[in-house]
């Protein structure tokens, strides 16, 4: 990633000032400038007065809990966020995840790992915002339409908001719509070999797809090979339009 032509700013959100100060000096390593907040409030308020391409989020933190921030943020735009998550708070990661969260870190964790997840984000990030470099024909499957140039999904010609991850992981599996994709191809699809992310994360960003595509009137929109993985479903639009 060129920092310098693409400057990017992460908002780090924790109510621990020596977490917010590691992170702050790994980030400016790397090149990515950080703003603070103690509290989810701050949060909210940082980022309305100055959105950040993504957002660090501890999820316990007193008066606001990062599920909250997340729930605010998720009602009013689609900013990338990465939660930073206790040991013993596995049913709050996943729910963190369901709520629209792109990622999380478990504590204790490396202030490289932190970085490197969130830069990971970053540049799928930046390459739904960037312009392709030739035009690229949707995909039309069914009912459904990805414009990947545009970065968007339809349903029946109404688009469907998606977070950047979960139109990375519908892209992927988009791309073989007659293959079954492991969880284990879906999470190199999203960060790249090597990282170290639950089954659960996959099964949840999936959840939300089938999800918001149930709101939209889909109800084949992924297929569940059981012991193996997911495929593409068929997509058939049953309104009979």
């Amino acid at each position: 990633m060129n920092n310098a032509a693409m400057p990017r700013t992460v908002l780090l959100v924790d109510d621990d000032p020596h977490i917010r100060d590691v992170l702050a000096f790994a980030f400016g390593k790397a090149g990515i400038g950080t703003v603070h907040a103690a509290d989810g409030e701050e949060a909210l308020a940082r980022v309305a007065e100055s959105p950040p391409d993504l957002v660090v989020l501890d999820i316990n933190m007193p008066r606001m809990d990062g599920l909250e921030v997340c729930r605010r943020l998720r009602a009013s735009g689609d900013v990338p966020i990465l939660f930073l998550s206790s040991r013993d708070e596995e049913i709050d990661r996943i729910l963190g995840i369901e709520l629209g969260g792109d990622d999380y870190v478990v504590k204790p964790f490396s202030p490289r790992e932190v970085v490197a997840r969130a830069s990971a984000i970053l540049r799928r990030a930046g390459a739904k915002a960037a312009p392709p470099m030739a035009p690229t024909q949707p995909f039309r499957h069914g009912a459904l339409m990805i414009d990947h140039e545009a970065w968007t999904a339809h349903w029946q010609n109404a688009a469907v908001d998606l977070t950047v991850t979960e139109f990375t992981l519908l892209k992927a599996l988009a791309s073989g719509p007659a293959r079954i994709f492991t969880r284990d191809q879906l999470i190199d699809q999203l960060h790249g070999p090597g990282f170290a992310v639950t089954d659960r994360t996959i099964d949840s960003h999936i959840r939300n797809l089938r999800r918001k595509f149930a709101d939209a009137g889909c109800r084949d929109l992924i297929e569940t090979r059981p012991g193996i993985g997911y495929r593409l479903g068929a997509c058939r639009d049953e309104s009979g339009s």
